[in-house]
Order: C-alpha cells, then structure tokens, then sequence
C-alpha cells in the first residue's frame, strides 16, 4: 500500500452533512457542504501535493490528509490534521531553504518569511488566494496573525483537538509546499522528458 493511499479508510453518510469553513470561487470566508462520504472523499483526495516531491514531505503531507479524511468520522479530528499538515511544511521549508539561512536561525516564522523576502511569494502565486480572494502572504510574514508558525505552536503545545477548524488550511499548506520545491518539480519534469539514452555512453 503507497503512503497516498487511503482506499483502506471506509467512510459510511452520515445523518447531518459536513459544514466546513473554506475559500470558495471569489470568496475567502466561504463555506463548504459535504453531503455523502464519496464527496468528502474527493474533497480531501483532491488535495494532494505534487507526486514529484520527495517521498518524506509527500508521506507527511499524506498523513495530514489522513487525518482530515477521518474527520468525517470526528469532526475534531480535522485540528489534527492541521497540526499535521503544519510539520509537513515545515519539513519542506527546511529542505528548501534550510540551507541558506544561518543555523540557529532557521525556525518555522524565520524560514516562512524566507519563502516571501528572498524566494519571491507573493498572493498571486497562492492558487487559492488566486481562485478565492483574499490574502495569505501576511500569515507568512508576520503581518496577518496569527502566523502558520503561531497556528503550528497553539497546535502543538496545547490541545490540537480544540477549536474550529481554520478554513482552506490544508489547500494553502498544499500551495506553499508545491510552490518552494517548483523548481526543483519543474527540473523532475525536464528529466522525465529526457529520451531514455540520454547521458548514456
């Protein structure tokens, strides 16, 4: 069974739908409705990060989906998965800019607002923020609070089954992390496209 794969996870309708906060078209304090398992199922499968990213961001960000997945079952769940996606991202970060940053500097805010001042983010290249409006950058620098370090931290010390979910989290975890290894996906790509001698001989 791959890490992506939750064909094992069986999700029965419930009698009350699923009401979700999150960005929909043209409107980033939307909400979403989840009548039948199938649906939510396809909702949280469509999620996933680029399959050319490295195995242990995508089994990670997986778990996080997991997690989000059995929310179905227990609604609060979904905190946990947030928590989840949280460490996949900061996983992420550090591969990609871990590097370039001083060593004792290199925690979750530090690395997150790296990903704006020196790797270029910007709302525009957000597909969510793009799709629904809205802004994300700020929750990133230190503008907007709380910050996703400051979610990762409440999560993670506290009760991460407490609260309300925090709408398109998981989406906006997914945009980040596919945007800070964007390079790395499209030189993936360019070798993938290489005929099957090449470099050979």
């Amino acid at each position: 069974m791959s890490m992506t794969d939750r064909s094992h996870i069986t999700l029965t309708n419930r009698e009350q739908p699923v009401l979700l906060a999150w960005p929909t078209p043209g409107n980033p304090g939307g909400f979403l409705q989840f009548e039948k398992a199938d649906d939510w199922r396809r909702f949280v499968e469509g999620l996933g990060i680029d399959t050319r990213i490295p195995d242990i961001v995508r089994a990670k960000f997986a778990r996080a989906q997991t997690l989000y997945m059995l929310g179905w079952v227990d609604f609060s769940v979904v905190k946990a998965g947030e928590l989840a996606a949280l460490i996949a991202l900061e996983l992420a970060m550090m591969d990609r800019y871990g590097g370039r940053i001083s060593k004792g500097k290199r925690g979750f805010a530090t690395l997150l607002k790296f990903m704006v001042d020196s790797d270029g983010l910007t709302d525009a290249q957000i597909p969510m923020v793009m799709r629904c409006g809205g802004t994300a950058v700020g929750q990133l620098t230190g503008e907007t609070r709380p910050t996703l370090a400051e979610r990762r931290n409440t999560l993670a010390h506290g009760d991460p089954f407490e609260g309300l979910p925090t709408g398109g989290l998981l989406e906006l975890v997914r945009d980040l992390i596919n945007f800070a290894y964007r390079d790395y996906v499209a030189e993936a790509a360019k070798m993938g496209a290489l005929p099957a001698s090449a470099g050979q001989g």
